[in-house]
């Protein structure tokens, strides 16, 4: 397994998911969000493994105004402007090679080992 938690420090469940990994002995790799974010071809890839764009949005970020812009753009501009503005994903997204989860989701996880 190659698994890379993606998030910020101060998420709460983003840490229950490093937690989760942690106490199985499953070597992760932590890419803090807000010091360095996805790239084009990582959040394309975790678009794609969750269903679409609009999955990896956080209806209750704190950026509100740009939750609100984004549902309203095409669908090419809508994966531009969450690319520019990742304070609005949801957390923590959780890669392991082509799969993977947005938010908490141990019972998918279990099915990784």
């Amino acid at each position: 397994m190659n698994i890379q938690i993606f998030g910020t420090k101060k998420s709460f469940d983003t840490k229950k998911a490093q937690r989760y990994f942690k106490e199985r002995r499953v070597k992760f790799q932590f890419i803090d969000l807000k010091e360095k974010g996805m790239s084009k071809g990582e959040l394309e890839s975790v678009a794609r493994a969750v269903g679409g764009i609009d999955a990896v949005i956080d209806q209750k970020a704190k950026d509100a105004d740009t939750v609100a812009l984004v549902q309203y753009l095409a669908a090419d501009q809508k994966f531009e402007k969450v690319l520019d503005n990742q304070q609005i994903l949801r957390e923590p997204i959780v890669r392991n090679g082509r799969q993977a989860t947005v938010g908490y989701e141990p019972d998918v996880w279990k099915g990784w080992e």
